[in-house]
């Protein structure tokens, strides 16, 4: 027989076909957001000590949510989220520092790195702590329809915008209603653990 073993087909290994790269890897992704949701505080008290106003931590939030998102495939199950997410929050937090870098109230490049490394090094600590529980029961607190609102604030791509306009809310009156939720979530958060005293 003439065949070569360049007309072959090639051997069934068992292994699975690469995943599209329009298709996620993780299809369900309520995991992702309880994740976002369970350590975004953390996230956004560091991230507001580097940044000129709660207006840019939100931006700098929403971009590194989307970010972690297109690599969650990446992250490890079990390895903690918190110091994973805080690390793209970092980067793209100096990115967005660079953006807007004209503005008098932004730190020169030496002190933003300075506070950015003594920041990072007191929550990458503060990661230790296990915040799942006090989280979920605090979110569990809320009506369902607040529950739907903050899944939705922190679904991958999600745009406020989008979000005020269906539930019938000027873009203002959105923003402010979530503000106010994640600081209940944030303060329920911090009686719970100071309840238990971790």
């Amino acid at each position: 027989m003439d065949e070569t073993i360049h007309d072959r087909p090639p051997p069934d290994t068992g292994e699975t076909p690469p995943i599209d790269q329009g298709v996620h890897p993780r299809e369900n992704g309520e995991d992702f957001v309880r994740l976002l949701i369970q350590h975004e505080p953390q996230v956004r008290a560091f991230l507001r000590s580097l940044l000129p106003s709660w207006n840019d931590v939100d931006d700098v939030i929403q971009e590194a949510s989307l970010v972690a998102w297109r690599k969650f495939d990446e992250f490890e199950q079990g390895t903690a989220f918190g110091g994973w997410f805080l690390t793209i929050a970092r980067y793209q937090a100096l990115n967005h520092r660079r953006r807007i870098q004209k503005s008098p109230q932004v730190f020169n490049d030496e002190l933003w790195e300075l506070i950015a490394s003594e920041s990072y090094e007191h929550q990458s600590r503060s990661n230790a702590i296990d915040y799942r529980q006090a989280v979920d029961r605090c979110i569990r607190k809320l009506s369902p329809q607040r529950q739907d609102i903050l899944l939705r604030v922190h679904s991958p791509g999600a745009v406020m915008r989008e979000i005020a306009a269906h539930s019938g809310k000027t873009e203002s009156a959105f923003y402010k209603l979530v503000q106010r939720l994640r600081a209940a979530i944030a303060e329920c958060v911090a009686k719970a653990i100071a309840a238990e005293g971790v």
